[in-house]
């Protein structure tokens, strides 16, 4: 191993720590298992074996000194935070055989000082929406299934803006009535939510996956987790599952970390993104393992609101050991990026059979810039297209309208969307279908700062032609290389492919 590996703590609370071991070199999974163990007052509390670069570790009591050992890594002490309270929602009247324990768990938190715990014990407990409130840790250890009704009817309203004036709830980048979540956390900081248990968003039992794009009784699809104006939220260790719509959605949010989860959502469930930060600063998303019905990440910053207010940016987010199964794409930025996305990194991921790996998408009328976007050290497998950059999106009602589409240059103003210095390099793509990177700007506003350098890349045998993304005109490709259009002086280097395809669209 390299000299810089390190265990990196990503959450700990009076209970759990969840780790990364950084600077190995893996992906999604280590090379070699590895065997840990966690000492206290020197005697083994517990060990085991890890196979991928996250671990997350429960069981550990408030306020110990402990001590995690792991093969080639120096050691990492550490001292788990004291409890305020440990609060189990059995106490205040949740029962298995309940049919909604909402009221059980809102009188349970109720209780709850700051620094204190939470506790769904092991079972099946079925809820409505749960509303979180700053500094409490919410346990789901193994067993423990938090479950969302069906009835629609269980669910509360979010308003699009607050008494305060300010966003509530949003809907695809602006202001929007919406359903609340599972959990929800409006103006809450230090929250976090972890163990190894699962939260069901109920998808499948309600109705939610029927209407996708519309409203029922004046509102919107909720999210499994949702959070607005929120610092310091940690979610670990958890299988999220079944999400009624996006998954988690992290709302002007500011330093989030997302570690060691599940997010587990059937093929055929509509819009059903696995984790969308929008309009967020400094966000960590790592050793996650994504199998959705959309996009596995899809990061936003808004569209601009009807009275002409430009949502907030979202910048400083690193992507690390991700697992990106099926999909419509691995790491997605926009198509709602008004606010602007800037300094992405992805690194060390593993994308299987998504549509795209990294894609980029916008149109005339959103304006903001996404730049600062690299991707490197990653293996793609079996994706239509490795990097696809398209600012010719057809989205929203007039998505195909001739001021969209239309390739000829167009006056540039303060919607004019930017885009710049987009890395792709050492990174693997096997079985590509359609094209290596398919990267269109706008003629009046080209692409700039495209680098794609060190790829090793082979086609899959069975590819059947297609578009590669969602514009009009595009043509139908199989097995191409690298094509661009309005980029300008793009830097394409050390690429090994079976022929010469980098080519210029005229």
């Amino acid at each position: 191993m390299s000299c810089d590996v390190e265990i990196n703590p990503l959450v700990l609370t009076s209970r759990l720590l969840t780790v990364e071991l950084a600077g190995t070199g893996a992906r999604d999974r280590l090379d070699v298992p590895l065997r840990w163990r966690l000492v206290s007052s020197g005697a083994i509390a517990q060990d085991g074996v890890v196979e991928r670069p996250v671990l997350t570790l429960e069981g550990l009591v408030p306020g110990i000194d402990y001590t995690l050992a792991v093969e080639g890594f120096n050691d990492l002490e550490f001292v788990t935070p004291p409890e305020s309270a440990f609060i189990d929602i059995r106490d205040h009247g949740a029962l298995e055989t309940a049919a909604d324990n909402a009221e059980a768990l809102a009188a349970a938190i109720a209780t709850a000082p700051e620094g204190a715990t939470l506790y769904v014990p092991p079972g099946v407990w079925r809820t409505g929406p749960v509303f979180l409130r700053s500094g409490l840790f919410v346990h789901l250890p193994e067993g423990a299934v938090l479950m969302a009704v069906s009835d629609r009817g269980a669910y509360g309203v979010l308003e699009a803006f607050g008494e305060d004036g300010r966003q509530q709830a949003s809907w695809e980048g602006v202001p929007a009535k919406c359903y609340a979540s599972v959990l929800t956390a409006i103006d809450a900081d230090s929250v976090t939510i972890a163990g190894k248990g699962v939260i069901d968003g109920g998808g499948a039992e309600g109705d939610w996956w029927e209407w996708p794009k519309e409203t029922r009784d004046g509102a919107r699809r909720p999210r499994t987790i949702f959070a607005n104006r929120c610092t310091q939220l940690k979610i670990s260790g958890l299988t999220i599952r079944n999400s009624p719509s996006w998954t988690i959605h992290p709302l002007d949010c500011a330093g989030a970390v997302f570690a060691d989860l599940v997010v587990d959502n059937p093929p055929d469930s509509p819009n059903t993104d696995g984790l969308n930060p929008e309009s967020s600063t400094d966000i960590e998303i790592v050793g996650v393992r994504f199998s959705v019905g959309d996009d596995c990440i899809a990061i936003k910053a808004g569209k601009i609101w009807p009275d002409g207010t430009v949502p907030a940016p979202t910048r400083n987010v690193s992507v690390r050991h991700c697992l990106m199964e099926r999909g419509h794409g691995g790491v997605v930025i926009g198509s709602e990026m008004s606010g602007s996305v800037t300094d992405v990194s992805v690194a060390f991921c593993t994308m299987v059979a998504t549509d795209r790996g990294l894609r980029i998408k916008t149109r005339r009328g959103r304006g903001g810039q996404v730049a600062r976007i690299v991707l490197s050290d990653c293996v793609m497998d079996g994706v239509g297209t490795a990097l696809a950059v398209n600012s010719h999106y057809f989205c929203d009602p007039d998505g195909t309208s001739d001021a969209v589409q239309n390739r000829a240059p167009a006056p540039v103003d303060a919607t004019t969307p930017k885009i710049a210095d987009i890395v792709l390099m050492r990174t693997e793509a096997r079985n590509v279908h359609h094209a290596l990177a398919y990267v269109l700007g706008l003629a009046e506003a080209p692409i700039s700062g495209l680098t794609i350098k060190d790829m090793t890349v082979t086609y899959a045998p069975d590819a059947v032609a297609d578009v590669p993304d969602m514009a009009l005109g595009l043509p139908a490709l199989r097995h191409a290389g690298i094509i661009t259009e309005n980029v300008i002086a793009p830097i394409i280097m050390g690429i090994i492919q079976p022929t010469d395809t980098i080519k210029e669209r005229a």
